[in-house]
């Protein structure tokens, strides 16, 4: 009797074709990558815009923007010492966050033992899903205090800086070519987002995504550097104007206009710099 050998792989064919899955699979991660930053940069548009928005109900509320810093004297030292109250403190009503604003003692400084339990909180919107390093109770998002590198100051010409109450019409350069708020790396040192220092606040002295890796930042810098605006994303960051808009700003912006975009009345005319892609 004659037996047939049933059809199958040989050693050599299934080694091949494993080589072959291989390959696929490694030319499919930078795709997957590539579709899941996606969705973080969309995210993280959104949770500016969220921002933004309570930024507009504060206004509304109060016909004047939210100080960005509340200290008895400056300039800021981004240290913590100091009243410190920051902007995005102010916001929470307005993000859902009533439980939290009301068990803040604004009597104490925002590093005080008693508001302690809310400085550790973390809201999701304040974070971006692309930041690389742990944001326990820290914000990606900064106000814009100033169209120069310079300490937070009560003469900052940008629209949140210390103890200021700024009001449409101080905004003379038009709202939607004014910079509000935009994206911010964290670094070891910040100091949480109740914190009205450089941990809640830049400027656009400096170039959009100058410093990119968190974990090395320019030192030494004195207490009262303040540095720029940067973002986890390639290419460019998220910026938020005073018409509530949030626009993906390239990082290769020219240096003059991205300098004039923090300013709120300089008189300079703007043409408005296209989106990245």
């Amino acid at each position: 009797m004659k037996y047939k050998h049933a059809a199958g792989f040989t050693l050599v064919e299934l080694l091949v074709v494993i080589a072959i899955i291989g390959v696929m699979v490694a030319m499919m991660i930078p795709a997957i990558q590539a579709s899941r930053e996606v969705g973080r940069r969309a995210q993280c548009q959104l949770n500016l815009g969220q921002i933004m928005l309570a930024v507009q109900n504060y206004e509304n509320a109060y016909e004047v923007l939210p100080a960005g810093v509340i200290n008895p004297d400056g300039p800021i030292k981004s240290e913590p010492i100091g009243l410190h109250q920051g902007w995005l403190i102010q916001m929470l009503p307005y993000l859902d966050y009533d439980t939290a604003f009301r068990q803040i003692d604004f009597s104490a400084s925002v590093y005080s033992p008693p508001n302690a339990p809310v400085r550790e909180l973390s809201p999701p919107v304040f974070i971006c899903p692309s930041e690389p390093t742990d944001t326990l109770g820290r914000s990606n998002y900064a106000g814009c205090h100033h169209d120069v590198e310079a300490p937070i100051a009560a003469d900052n010409r940008g629209v949140l800086f210390l103890n200021s109450q700024i009001r449409r019409h101080d905004i003379s350069d038009g709202a939607s070519h004014t910079i509000f708020v935009g994206e911010k790396l964290n670094d070891p040192d910040d100091l949480g987002w109740m914190s009205g220092t450089r941990a809640t606040l830049r400027n656009t002295g400096s170039p959009l995504n100058r410093f990119t890796d968190p974990s090395a930042p320019p030192a030494p810098q004195p207490v009262t550097w303040v540095g720029g605006f940067a973002s986890a994303h390639v290419g460019g960051a998220h910026i938020g104007f005073g018409d509530s808009s949030v626009r993906f700003i390239a990082d290769d912006i020219d240096g003059t206009l991205w300098q004039r975009l923090g300013n709120r009345a300089d008189g300079q005319l703007i043409q408005f710099p296209p989106e990245a892609n």
